[in-house]
């Protein structure tokens, strides 16, 4: 009698996603955005510092502020007060500022030993490794909000891209400059970023009593 291969039993495994938050992650608010930077200004972690500010700044990805080199942000001895990013995802250049307090954090951090003869912005501890990870400005990231309190599923690298343009957005009501802000190519993109629809409607709610 002929025998049958019966399928294979696989171990359940638990959902990746079980017991985390998922979809988007919250901005930073200004107060955190502050109680961050007196720590790390406390903890004299200039690099940090620097890497905080002009996340927030720029409002770039993970995977192209990670790559940002020395030459993007400075030029004759000096940082720049508005540099150009060519997007990886867009290919596409955005332009964005570089505020004071950036700059001056910027140039604190160009004074370290490390960034003797660095090309890049963010230089990796080992040879191997041109500019730190993504996966590692990930956990910079959660050490960040965790260390002043906030959850860490709830934030992630995406939150320092919204921040800025959050606030933005709720002080001008300005999409288009969010749009040209963020580099994204259609409105839609936007809309869906900020959350913008829902925010409205949540707001109008919020007006009205019954």
């Amino acid at each position: 009698m002929e025998t049958r291969n019966l399928p294979a039993i696989r171990a359940l495994r638990p959902a990746w996603n079980k017991g985390r938050i998922v979809g988007q992650k919250r901005p930073l608010k200004p107060k955190h955005v502050w109680a961050i930077r007196v720590r790390l200004e406390l903890a004299e972690n200039h690099r940090d510092l620097a890497l905080f500010n002009l996340a927030i700044d720029s409002k770039l990805g993970g995977c192209d502020l990670v790559r940002m080199k020395v030459a993007d942000v400075m030029a004759s001895g000096q940082i720049k007060e508005r540099a150009s990013v060519l997007q990886s995802k867009t290919q596409k250049p955005v332009r964005f500022e570089i505020s004071e307090g950036t700059r001056s954090s910027l140039a604190r951090w160009m004074r370290e030993p490390l960034m003797v003869g660095s090309e890049y912005l963010w230089p990796g501890r080992f040879h191997e490794r041109l500019h730190i990870s993504t996966r590692q400005y990930a956990r910079i990231v959660r050490d960040w909000v965790t260390s002043i309190g906030l959850e860490a599923s709830a934030y992630g690298t995406h939150s320092m891209r919204r921040t800025k343009v959050t606030q933005i957005y709720k002080k001008t009501s300005n999409l288009r400059a969010v749009q040209l802000l963020l580099g994204h190519s259609k409105m839609d993109s936007t809309v869906r970023y900020l959350g913008v629809e829902l925010e409205d409607a949540l707001m109008i709610s919020e007006s009205i009593e019954i």
